[in-house]
């Protein structure tokens, strides 16, 4: 027979040593951490959370999602157990702040980075717009599409509620900035349509001194100043007037920047026939197009071309590269780059090749987490 009035001394465990028992296995938390934990009270304007502490873990409303939310049951119910961020650490009564919209950003975050490493297109509503450009969502984020990045013949304000294809061209969780480009997914859409070497009809819709651009199919392409004739030519103007029609030749897609090259000169029968009998040129253009693409492909395949039928070079790259990049400084040449359907005139000079461009302006970059 047991004998139950045996003392804490027979038993060799007192009250102190499972007091002592309790602290040594008790969790320590810290801010950062993530931990499961019990939902036990609800309140109006929060939640009481069980996480295994001494104390009861508080989440206050605005800490409960991404998104807002206006009473704690559109998130929380009662007895339901799920992932809490350690918000703080404990107060003078010992609780804890926790949160679960720091979990979701971060989750935001992570997806973002990994849409951006597949070079992702993405759609979103805008739901404002700034002296700087459009804002819209992305997993939760607020993202923000430079003036320069948007391709519409809207106004600004009239997008609201629009639902836009996107690319990104930054994304900072460091420094909270989360950068897209309208432009660069309509131009990427429409370039994956084109080919090297195929010949297009197009519309002349601006003119500068070191070449034309020419919209085809409400995408807009650069026909270098070397690229018209064989022969020299002073100024396009000489060549082009604003809205005349084209027939011209793709020599190269540059889907990463969003640049189309393109040429007349390739479409020659003989040197100087885009200045004396263009029609000819036009007429002889898919014959002459078809030679090219031979001539490539000859080339592809390190087959040796006779000198007299050698093509000539396209375009001297880095030339025209240091060329429009020094034009692109001023914003209404920027946009006239790679506009779709139209020249924008961006609200600030946002030059392609240092994107992440939105760096230029970042005094109008709104946080993407608020």
């Amino acid at each position: 027979m047991v004998n139950q009035n045996l003392t804490a001394t027979e038993i060799g465990f007192t009250h102190e040593d499972f007091a002592a028992l309790l602290d040594k296995y008790d969790y320590h938390f810290s801010p950062g951490d993530v931990v499961p934990g019990t939902v036990f009270s609800i309140e109006p304007r929060g939640a009481l959370i069980d996480i295994g502490a001494k104390t009861a873990a508080y989440i206050p409303i605005q800490e409960m999602s991404i998104n807002r939310v206006d009473a704690p049951e559109e998130v929380l119910q009662s007895n339901e157990t799920r992932e809490f961020f350690i918000l703080t650490d404990e107060n003078e009564d010992g609780q804890l702040t926790l949160s679960i919209r720091r979990i979701e950003y971060m989750r935001a975050w992570e997806r973002v980075r990994q849409l951006q490493a597949e070079d992702a297109t993405v759609r979103s509503g805008v739901f404002a717009t700034n002296r700087g450009g459009a804002l819209v969502r992305i997993e939760g984020l607020r993202g923000f599409i430079p003036g320069s990045h948007i391709s519409t013949r809207k106004p600004k304000e009239d997008l609201v509620g629009e639902e836009l294809p996107l690319k990104f061209l930054e994304v900072d969780e460091e420094r909270n900035r989360l950068v897209l480009s309208h432009r660069r997914a309509l131009v990427e859409r429409k370039m994956n349509r084109l080919e090297v070497g195929e010949v297009v009809i197009g519309t002349v819709r601006g003119i500068k001194p070191y070449g034309a651009f020419i919209d085809i199919g409400g995408v807009s392409g650069l026909l270098h100043i070397s690229e018209i004739s064989h022969e020299h030519i002073d100024t396009p103007h000489s060549v082009f007037n604003v809205n005349d029609e084209v027939k011209v030749m793709i020599i190269d897609l540059d889907a990463e920047r969003g640049r189309i090259s393109l040429s007349t000169k390739q479409l020659e029968p003989e040197p100087g026939d885009m200045i004396k009998n263009r029609d000819l040129v036009y007429d002889k253009a898919e014959e002459m197009a078809a030679k090219y693409r031979e001539q490539l492909l000859a080339k592809q395949q390190g087959i040796t071309i006779p000198a007299e039928v050698a093509p000539v070079e396209a375009v001297d790259e880095e030339a025209i590269a240091e060329e429009i990049a020094s034009v692109e400084a001023v914003a209404e040449e920027v946009a006239s780059v790679e506009a779709v359907t139209e020249e924008i005139t961006p609200v600030e000079a946002v030059a392609e090749e240092e994107i992440p461009a939105a760096t230029e302006i970042s005094e109008e970059i709104p946080a993407a987490i608020e």
